[in-house]
């Protein structure tokens, strides 16, 4: 038995860990995530981590997209490097003012990157985790929204932007329905154009969705209303259980427990 669970109406990959992404019409999904999504970083020389925005917010400001196969970054003053190599590691460098490199995530060890314990407090602890191989994603390979849950949020802190792009979905289903939406999905098979998801678990949210982007002002406050009142969590990270070609416009069906 399947249901309906709405209809996909935006669509995001984003090349490069923590920088902006690209909002796409069509997609492939291969069987470990949406594809060119995450496979490429900015590792610190001097540590071996790669950089996100939760130690380093100024990454949102750049923006990486593709041209053909190589990621292609677009500074923030508006310059552009392509593929890796030394000019872009020396623009990069330059940028963010340390020695850094452009790495791709099939490269070698699975990417260590670091989080702080308080996420509403830079000065706190900073913790290293690992990310699983072969692309830096946090945990599963794609993540789900519905416009159901920003609606939730806004209603809860009308004062901030519930903006998509604040939290960094792969797929954003808009459905009539409302509340947590997708926290019901977990453990069901969702399918769209030729392909199937299955949602694992819910995102736990961190710094990340209080930090400034282009069109977006810091707020602490969008973080702690997720932690007062819905433990955290927005949005649900997801396996690919089908590849297959998904569209803006697909319908997205529900089906039973998988």
């Amino acid at each position: 038995m399947t249901t309906s669970g709405g209809r996909l109406t935006a669509l995001w990959r984003y090349p490069v860990k923590s920088l902006q992404g690209e909002l796409l019409e069509t997609a492939q999904l291969e069987d470990d995530a949406v594809a060119g999504d995450r496979r490429w970083g900015i590792r610190d020389q001097q540590t071996g981590r790669i950089l996100t925005a939760r130690r380093r917010p100024e990454l949102l400001a750049a923006a990486a997209s593709y041209v053909d196969d190589e990621p292609v970054v677009t500074l923030p003053d508006g310059r552009t490097v392509v593929g890796p190599g030394p000019r872009t590691d020396e623009a990069l460098s330059t940028w963010l003012g340390s020695p850094v490199s452009l790495v791709a995530a099939d490269s070698g060890a699975a990417g260590r990157a670091e989080f702080f314990t308080d996420p509403t407090d830079d000065t706190s602890e900073a913790v290293e985790w690992t990310m699983p191989e072969g692309r830096y994603v946090d945990a599963a390979p794609v993540l789900v929204l519905t416009t159901a849950s920003l609606r939730s949020g806004a209603a809860l802190h009308p004062a901030g932007a519930w903006d998509p792009r604040r939290f960094r979905a792969n797929l954003l289903v808009d459905v009539d329905d409302e509340g947590w939406v997708e926290d019901g999905w977990v453990g069901r098979s969702l399918r769209l154009g030729t392909a199937a998801v299955t949602p694992v678990e819910p995102c736990v949210r961190c710094t990340m969705v209080t930090r400034p982007q282009p069109g977006l002002e810091a707020d602490v406050e969008v973080f702690r209303t997720l932690a007062r009142h819905h433990h955290g969590h927005l949005g649900v990270w997801s396996d690919v259980r089908i590849p297959g070609t998904v569209a803006v416009g697909d319908e997205v069906s529900v089906g039973v427990e998988v």
